[in-house]
């Protein structure tokens, strides 16, 4: 095995990976990514105790505890594109010596939880009210560049998605991820649970009219009535597929929450966002510290 090059896996001058200028013993085994920076001290706030407050560009990471919990709380910005970045250098951080840029025998695994914010897509799941999703399925093409293996009701449901929406005339390729059984087992009181679809973009990807006009403007309502068996998709949003698709290829156990703030149907928006956030906060970190 030769050791990774030095342009492959950049380490900075304290000895920390690039990105997100993370040590490995800066960041613990239950991690929570949030898009937005500053919700990373919002839900750190909830911590018993801080012991590393690290940050570069978007990237911004707290760890501490909730009790003996040890937990990390990691902001990710916005998209698919730095999901990729995040995860791969959590993945170097637990599973990559740094002295030798060798990759380790025994492989970790660590517990991954998204927090954000989405749309609903079925009428009955209002403003407000929280999603776990069950898969993540991209219409963006990052795991299109790995090597995904999928279990056979997971290319049911990807080629009945693609049957329904006849996607693939319009040159969009989509792809499909599972969260973790043992994490979505936990998020099931007060948690709506389908489909996730992940877009790589917030207007037209989401079927947003500003003054660009979209090529595919009936694939919301598609999204809203796709069934197969009992699988349903329940919310969009924009970094879902990539975390569950880097976290099955990683070997991570991974789970998706999200509170509806827009729902699509009704053409509704939550009247107090920040309150709905800090409310899946609080109950989430609840569940996540005793699990």
């Amino acid at each position: 095995m030769q050791p990774i090059g030095a342009s492959e896996m950049i380490i900075n001058d304290r000895g920390a990976i690039y990105h997100l200028n993370l040590r490995p013993e800066e960041i613990a085994d239950t991690i929570i990514t949030v898009g937005d920076p500053e919700r990373v001290a919002h839900v750190s706030k909830y911590f018993d105790s801080i012991e590393f407050e690290l940050s570069h560009r978007e990237f911004i990471t707290h760890t501490g505890y909730i009790g003996n919990k040890r937990i990390s709380v990691l902001s990710t910005g916005i998209g698919p594109d730095n999901i990729d970045i995040a995860l791969n250098e959590v993945d170097a951080l637990v599973n990559i010596d740094f002295e030798t840029r060798l990759i380790k025998d025994t492989k970790k695994s660590v517990n991954i939880v998204r927090m954000g914010t989405c749309g609903s897509l079925q009428g009955e799941v209002g403003v407000d009210q929280l999603v776990a999703g069950t898969h993540g399925l991209g219409i963006d093409n990052l795991m299109h560049f790995y090597k995904l293996q999928n279990n056979e009701q997971e290319k049911a449901i990807l080629n009945a998605f693609e049957q329904h929406t006849q996607i693939l005339s319009n040159n969009v390729h989509p792809y499909i991820a599972s969260a973790s059984p043992s994490l979505l087992k936990h998020f099931t009181e007060g948690y709506s649970h389908g489909i996730t679809v992940t877009c790589p973009g917030f207007y037209g990807p989401q079927g947003r009219i500003l003054r660009l006009p979209l090529s595919m403007p009936n694939l919301v309502d598609q999204m809203t009535s796709f069934r197969y068996g009992n699988h349903h998709i329940a919310n969009f949003e924009m970094e879902t597929s990539a975390i569950y698709g880097m976290c099955n290829a990683l070997g991570h156990h991974c789970l998706s929450i999200n509170v509806i703030v827009a729902n699509r149907v009704k053409k509704e928006f939550s009247k107090d966002p920040a309150k709905a956030v800090d409310q899946m906060i609080q109950k989430s970190l609840g569940i996540l510290a005793n699990i």
